[in-house]
C-alpha cells in the first residue's frame, strides 16, 4: 500500500504547481501534512521523498503538457 502513496505523492508534485512550491520551500511540513492526510509513508520513504531536489521536480513537470497540471491561480485559493 505505501508504495501506491509514494507513486501519488510523486505524481501530485509534478502535475500540482501549488504542492510543488510548498514542497520546495517545506519539503518536510508538506509531506507531513499530506501524511496528515491519510497517506501512508514509512520513516524511509518519507526520508527518501523529502531529499528530492525541488529544481529537477519543477524541470520534470515543465516538460508535461499543460492539460495534466494543475496550475495555481495567483491570489485565488484551492
Amino acid at each position: 500500500m505505501s508504495q501506491a502513496h509514494v507513486e501519488q505523492v510523486i505524481g501530485r508534485l509534478v502535475t500540482d504547481e501549488r504542492l510543488r512550491r510548498r514542497f520546495a520551500a517545506f519539503p518536510g511540513a508538506t509531506l507531513q501534512d499530506l501524511i496528515d492526510r491519510g497517506l501512508e509513508l514509512n520513516d524511509c520513504e518519507l526520508q527518501a521523498l523529502a531529499a528530492i531536489d525541488p529544481r529537477r521536480v519543477r524541470r520534470f513537470a515543465e516538460a508535461l503538457h499543460p492539460s495534466i497540471q494543475k496550475a495555481e491561480i495567483k491570489g485565488g485559493r484551492s
